[in-house]
């Protein structure tokens, strides 16, 4: 059928999971985004879930783990046979024999339809039997074409049995058509599947059917056949095609009917030429009624045989039933004989055992028992992993530490004087400070007093032994018990009835060796007294009753005391017995994490507070004051005009009409360590501000405003980055002519470093936008240091309307530099590309679109360490991307979504990343990257597998890897390999 008669909101799209033979098949719906929950909750969920148990229900969802990858999957059990079940994954339509140890009950959220739908092809059935080679091929032939792949369906009707008959097409490719020309299927029409029907004529104006006579009769004729699956009602709109296209009376056949009538069908085309082709219509019409009537006539006679072969079976069937009912009967009865046999055995075995036939066997018997016992309590162990739970915890109950009294006190001491601070925080003038600060001051020393109560308390601690003991307590308790499984919940009484149950179990077995002594002293008394009386060289008051005397009782006790021993000592424990022993290591090792984690914390508020008492201790005399800030302020000043001196001096000297050499080089030498101790003063100031910045945030937020010149408020929001004191006139500075096309480039020294000096101009508005990005991005680059090019300084010109940001020198570093003198091979491609991933997602975890990537922006250290160059910080994201710099030779590294309008974002910036990496395995590249139709084609470039794969998740806008994902990728992790 053509697909563009369909209307395309009829349609469905589907990825094909399993097929079934050349005409049946498996399919999800592309829409529903369930899948991977289910996955992940199946992966959660079955391996610690409970085995089936019983017959399973047929109408529960249960987990199996796939034979083939050993993950779950949802099923339902079709069939069992002992411990082997055939069941159906419902969310993927493949079917399989497990074991009972592979299935697992699923909780209820897990409990819902399948995500996989059996389809069918409309109007087709397989061409051959199940067993032949044209039915394989078939089916591999389907499989090949559409497994796992993407569907567009046309739903025609449904079967009773849930099966969709469908027509499918990919692309423009009509699947149902492909199978008939290679003869996997045939076509057929509801009840058809032999063309064993005559041809029926369809109208437009009498329905599907409109030559039979009852809908009755048709709906026995479709269930009597048996070789499709019965259909429920068409759908109103699935009418089909050749009903809907008819503009004519003239009737149209059924397809399956084109091969066999061919003869008639060529009488009916000529006919249309001939002047009465109206009639002849006509009588192919009534001809066509009658053979389809006489046809139904002989399917009725075929239906009432079977009808009657149904009847007889179904009186077969009733007398094998109770034929089957009487051999159960049977079987009942043979089973209570064969108990009632069994145990007058085992009462007969008993009465053997208890009354011997001979002494000798009696005093034989034991001796046996008595050497086993013997050997049995040599060979118990001293300790059981029961004795030493039960000893471990005694050491947890008996011996733990509780927080320190003082501790809650000192909690409220540190509230209070954090609220002081924060009041202080939002002091804006001096007027309010000095009460504030007395405020403060008297909070402090009530924390103070509250901190050496706490110390004291602590030190009386043994915290640290306590903490060994633990450790040692947990790590035997987890070796003898490594089988039992650790739960977040435990009973509450865990503890309690594990000791009563072992109080109980230790009593018992006391009282039954202590009777087992008993009996085998009395035994032991009795030999004594039987040899005094049999020996016959000395005299004996014993007589022959006091030797017969309770013999029988004495040998029976014996062996009665040794046999519940011996089976109490061997007996193990019961399901309910190792639940109370599993329960009570839980709730131990439980116990111990608890108190670990308690004493951890008050060892850390013990180090804490004591490094506090230590640095506001040096505070008693007075507050810390910015008098050294202002003295290295001070020298700066003093070196900066002896600088700006001897540059005027050196001037003088270089223009006067006769050169002193001599002279101009002392000059010069003397400019050089002028400089180099401006440097070193401007460093001390860093320092300081550095130390102030500290002593702010700790504990005395008053320091900008008692000393408001020292603008100690500035240099914390640009993250320690701007530097007041430095200028442009301080630095021996060469211009950068070859890089300078954007902005001036200087390129000088400072403190023995070769750094790179970037101009912008700024005005007051742009000047404080830029300060804001460049802090945001210094911070971003800390985290992350080792990836992204660091800023060493800020500054603004003190004579011009400049702004200058300092960063380190990479001579021929970048990219383009490398490529176009030495180019990088493909590992070191692989190993610089990683470090420039990196620096990316360190930028995007703090929320900065770098949106400037490009090859003079990327730099390799050493050919091997990738960073990424910081951006113009006067300019939003939007400016910076739309430069015409963001080129990789023929390459544009601006993505396709920038240029429909969206803002730059981390997704943008991969895209870059993208076509950089393209750019340095293939410099000429002119292709051109289709990602907005997703049809990125690399091939014919020769590229590896995995770099094929990377990219093509990277220029494609609905699928692009994000920094941290693509780091992640086969391409990267083989640098590490």
């Amino acid at each position: 059928m053509d697909q563009s008669v369909i209307q395309p909101e009829k349609m469905e799209l589907v990825v094909v999971t399993h097929v079934v033979d050349a005409i049946t098949f498996w399919a999800q719906n592309v829409t529903e985004k369930i899948n991977e929950k289910i996955n992940v909750m199946l992966t959660e969920k079955c391996p610690g879930a409970p085995i089936l148990m019983g017959r399973p229900s047929s109408h529960k969802v249960y987990g199996a783990r796939y034979s083939e990858d050993k993950c779950w999957y949802r099923c339902t059990v079709q069939q069992q046979s002992e411990d082997k079940f055939y069941i159906l994954y419902i969310d993927y339509g493949n079917t399989e024999i497990v074991s009972r140890s592979d299935l697992v009950e699923l909780p209820e959220e897990l409990q819902t339809t399948g995500l996989a739908k059996k389809y069918k092809f409309w109007r087709f059935h397989v061409s051959s039997e199940q067993d032949s080679p044209l039915f394989s091929q078939g089916k591999s032939f389907l499989h090949n074409m559409i497994h796992g792949k993407k569907l567009r369906v046309h739903k025609k009707s449904v079967c009773f049995d849930g099966t969709i008959l469908v027509e499918a097409f990919q692309g423009n490719l009509d699947i149902g058509e492909e199978l008939l020309k290679f003869k996997f299927a045939k076509v057929s029409l509801p009840g058809n599947r032999e063309n064993s029907l005559p041809t029926v004529n369809l109208q437009e104006c009498t329905g599907l059917w409109p030559s039979r006579n009852a809908p009755g009769e048709l709906d026995t004729l479709g269930s009597s056949l048996g070789c499709m699956p019965k259909l429920r009602p068409i759908f109103s709109d699935q009418k089909p095609q050749i009903i809907k296209e008819q503009k004519t009376s003239v009737a149209v056949q059924p397809v399956e009917k084109l091969n066999a009538g061919q003869e008639p069908l060529a009488e009916i085309q000529s006919s249309k030429t001939d002047v009465n082709g109206q009639q002849l219509c006509s009588q192919d019409i009534e001809q066509a009624q009658n053979e389809t009537e006489s046809e139904l006539q002989r399917m009725r006679e075929v239906i009432n045989d079977k009808d009657l072969e149904i009847k007889k079976l179904k009186e077969e069937g009733s007398a094998i039933q109770q034929h089957a009912s009487l051999l159960g009967q049977q079987l009942e009865e043979a089973k209570l004989e064969l108990q009632i046999l069994k145990e007058s055995y085992e009462k007969t075995k008993e009465t053997e055992h208890n009354h011997p036939t001979t002494f000798a066997n009696r005093i034989s018997q034991l001796a046996r028992k008595v050497d086993s016992l013997r050997k049995l309590r040599e060979s118990s162990p001293c300790s059981t992993d029961e004795d030493h739970l039960l000893e471990s915890i005694t050491i947890i109950m008996n011996y733990r530490i509780s927080m320190p009294l003082s501790s809650e006190r000192l909690d409220l001491a540190w509230k209070a004087y954090d609220q002081t601070l924060e009041n202080l925080r939002g002091c804006q003038t001096m007027a309010e400070v000095e009460s504030l600060v007395n405020i403060r001051n008297e909070a402090r020393g009530a924390l103070l007093t509250a901190v050496d109560d706490f110390l004291q308390e602590v030190d009386k601690l043994p915290i640290n032994e306590r903490l060994d003991r633990l450790k040692k307590v947990a790590s035997s308790l987890t070796a003898m018990f490594s089988s039992v499984m650790l739960v977040e919940q435990t009973e509450e009484r865990s503890f309690e009835k594990f000791c009563e149950w072992k109080e109980h179990k230790q009593k018992k077995i006391k009282n039954v060796r202590k009777a087992t002594d008993e009996a085998l002293l009395a035994l032991s008394s009795w030999a004594t007294r039987l040899s005094k009386f049999s020996c016959l060289m000395e005299k004996t008051s014993l007589t022959e009753e006091d030797v017969a005397e309770g013999v029988d009782e004495i040998l029976m006790n014996a062996d009665k005391a040794l046999c519940e021993e011996l089976s109490t000592e061997s007996s193990e424990q019961d399901d309910q017995e190792r639940e109370m022993v599993c329960n009570a290591f839980n709730k131990a090792i439980q116990s111990i994490q608890r108190e670990q984690s308690m004493l951890k914390a008050i060892r850390q508020k013990y180090e804490f507070n004591t490094q506090f008492k230590q640095e506001i201790q040096q505070w008693q005399i007075g507050p810390p004051k910015a008098d050294e800030l202002f003295a290295v302020k001070k020298r700066i000043r003093s070196l900066r005009s002896q600088l700006r001196w001897k540059l005027v001096e050196v001037s003088c000297l270089e223009e006067a009409e006769e050169l002193d050499l001599p002279e101009i080089l002392k000059k010069k030498e003397e400019i050089a360590e002028t400089r180099n101790a401006l440097f070193q003063e401007i460093s001390h100031e860093k320092k300081q501000y550095i130390i102030l910045c500290d002593l702010m945030k700790r504990g005395f937020p008053e320091l900008p405003v008692i000393y408001p010149d020292a603008d100690i408020n500035g240099y914390m929001s640009s993250a320690g980055l701007l530097m007041k004191s430095l200028d442009r006139d301080m630095f021996d500075a060469d211009p950068m002519r070859e890089l300078s096309g954007r902005r001036p480039l200087l390129s000088t020294d400072f403190q023995g470093q070769k750094i790179v000096l970037k101009c912008y101009a700024v005005d007051e508005e742009s000047e404080a936008k830029m300060l804001e990005q460049a802090a945001h991005y210094h911070r971003a680059q800390q985290q992350n240091p080792t990836t992204t090019v660091p800023l060493l300084a800020l500054f603004c010109g003190k004579s011009d309307p400049l702004a200058y940001v300092m960063v380190p020198h990479y001579s021929n570093g970048s990219l383009r530099a490398i490529q176009k003198s030495s180019p990088l091979s493909s590992s070191e491609v692989r190993k610089v590309m990683k470090g420039v991933a990196s620096g990316l997602q360190g930028l995007h975890a703090a929320s900065l679109t770098h949106a400037s990537l490009h090859p003079n922006n990327v730099f390799a250290i050493g050919r091997e360490k990738g960073i990424v160059g910081d951006y113009d910080f006067t300019k939003t994201p939007e400016q910076r991307v739309s430069d015409s710099g963001m080129m990789a030779g023929s390459i544009s590294l601006v993505a396709p979504e920038l240029k429909q309008g969206q803002p730059p974002s981390p997704a943008s910036d991969m895209y870059a990343f993208g076509g950089i990496l393209l750019w340095l395995h293939v410099p000429d590249f002119s292709g051109t990257l289709e990602s907005e139709r997703q049809n990125v084609e690399f091939c014919g470039l020769g590229l590896d597998a995995t770099l094929h794969k990377l990219l093509s998740k990277l220029l494609i806008s609905s699928t692009r890897l994000s920094a941290s994902e693509a780091l992640k990728e086969d391409y990267f992790i083989s640098v590490d390999v």
